[in-house]
């Protein structure tokens, strides 16, 4: 390795898969390779849907093992979900999956106490049945909660078993809508509304603070010499994704795109009016006092929901059928709950279209195309309702993740929004973790210098929006007409 420069560790989970990638960061290169991937498995048992914590644990040991010598290690997951441990330390049961049905029917009790409209308000989040606080309003009751005494996000509970110390890192807790994202700390009068405990999380920790150090049988079980830092990231992995957006200026969109797709803008304060919550936009905090402004879209979960029920089938081969299929024939509303739970994919998707009085898509073509069509006609509409909402124009769409290896899905979002779509950093999260453990350790600048980094070191691609917005438009007008 050249001199000045460090690997840096990034252990980055996503709900299908979890991945220790290793980036080599020097004053003007950024160079990341796969050291371990393994699977995330969620488990299905008697009392519902849960995550396999510990089989992720030892996924991220491994994966420190093949990684090798780093000077720090950072963590990010997605968002919402948590562990629990008693007065010892230990976890009390593996977390309970987002997509477990334990939160059914929540919000509006939770509504009965907090009016919707006071809850946005106060903490800016959109509305999710799976959000941290309608998940802890679900267990009061649970002999597991009330044995409870330490809350620990999902990267949060890594690290404390990494390191022994425990924290709750900003990025993440901002999804809990239990923070206001004015003060970027706890909001103390919904969560006492609520019956809500706030001591039951760790003190709050900025994206850059150091984390402890691996303990002593961490290192012998990875063979790594220590003592070797741990520092908190944008826990968040959109956080750390957007943070890796290779944007010039402030004039910009993303689209974070995997199992979910979250396209919004980034800003420097919350939007928090009605009429954004009305339009299910969520404010989550980014790096150095930025707001995440963006809606949630359903993503390519509901494509991967449907390579599951065909088989696996290669990715290349749908996307070239789909290539080849009538374009905006039929779409679906890719925002919908109806698609949140898995199983049954392709049928449900033929159900929405059949409801909708649009053709019914059959082949794996044709459903596929429905999907991407429906995902940048989401896309478009969060771009243009964003932009309108926080008064913010945009010139250019940043589309970051697993879907920037998808050609087709990037260029119906450029022709849906109508502006040039640059894809690039395709592991967007994991470089994101990188460069906040570099900027920690001083090889890295602010968060605009990061991104010029990116950009002189990253392949970008750019798609011409084709000029077919009447088309689009239509679209969307038969989705408004359901």
């Amino acid at each position: 390795m050249s001199a000045g420069v460090k690997p840096y560790a990034a252990v980055d989970l996503g709900a299908s898969s979890g991945r220790v990638m290793v980036g080599s960061v020097g004053p003007d290169s950024v160079e990341l390779s796969e050291a371990h991937r393994f699977p995330n498995r969620p488990v299905r048992v008697p009392e519902g849907l849960r995550w396999d914590v510990l089989a992720l644990y030892g996924g991220v040991l491994d994966g420190l093992r093949a990684a090798g010598q780093v000077a720090s290690v950072g963590i990010d997951s997605w968002a919402v979900d948590y562990g629990l441990l008693d007065a010892d330390g230990a976890l009390l049961g593996n977390p309970v999956h987002y997509r477990d049905a334990r939160t059914e029917g929540v919000a509006e009790k939770v509504w009965a106490t907090v009016p919707a409209e006071e809850l946005y308000a106060a903490t800016g989040i959109q509305y999710a049945p799976f959000n941290t606080l309608y998940q802890l309003t679900a267990a009061r009751a649970s002999k597991q909660l009330s044995y409870a005494q330490r809350l620990l996000l999902i990267p949060d509970l890594l690290t404390y078993w990494l390191t022994g110390e425990q924290g709750t890192e900003l990025t993440n807790a901002s999804t809990t809508q239990l923070i206001d994202p004015r003060t970027r700390t706890w909001s103390y009068g919904v969560a006492e509304r609520l019956g809500i405990d706030l001591g039951l999380f760790a003190p709050l920790r900025q994206p850059g603070d150091p984390a402890g150090v691996l303990r002593p049988e961490v290192l012998e079980e990875t063979g790594l010499t220590g003592p070797v830092p741990v520092t908190a990231v944008g826990s968040h992995d959109t956080a750390s994704a957007v943070a890796a957006v290779p944007a010039a200026g402030e004039r910009f969109a993303y689209i974070c795109t995997g199992t979910w797709s979250l396209a919004g803008l980034e800003l420097t304060a919350p939007v928090l009016s009605e009429e954004s919550r009305a339009a299910n936009f969520t404010n989550e905090l980014g790096l150095d006092g930025t707001v995440r402004y963006l809606r949630n879209i359903m993503g390519l979960w509901l494509l991967q929901e449907c390579q599951r029920a065909w088989d696996e089938p290669d990715l290349g081969l749908l996307l070239r059928e789909a290539g080849t299929a009538p374009a905006l024939r039929s779409v679906v509303d890719a925002g919908d709950e109806a698609f949140l739970v898995p199983g049954r994919m392709p049928e449900r998707i033929a159900a929405a279209c059949r409801a909708s009085g649009q053709p019914v898509p059959s082949s794996r073509g044709e459903i596929t195309r429905c999907i991407l069509d429906s995902l940048a006609l989401a896309h478009r509409r969060a771009v243009a309702d964003a932009q309108r909402l926080a008064d913010h124009p945009v010139d250019v769409v940043y589309i970051v993740g697993g879907g920037t290896r998808n050609a087709l899905l990037c260029q119906l979002t450029a022709d849906a929004c109508g502006l040039p779509v640059v894809a690039g950093a395709t592991e967007a999260a994991a470089l994101g973790n990188v460069l906040v453990q570099a900027r920690a350790h001083g090889l890295a600048g602010d968060l605009a210098a990061m991104r010029r980094l990116l950009t002189r070191t990253q392949p970008l691609t750019r798609y011409a929006p084709r000029g077919d917005e009447a088309r689009w438009r239509a679209a969307e007008a038969r989705l408004a007409a359901r």
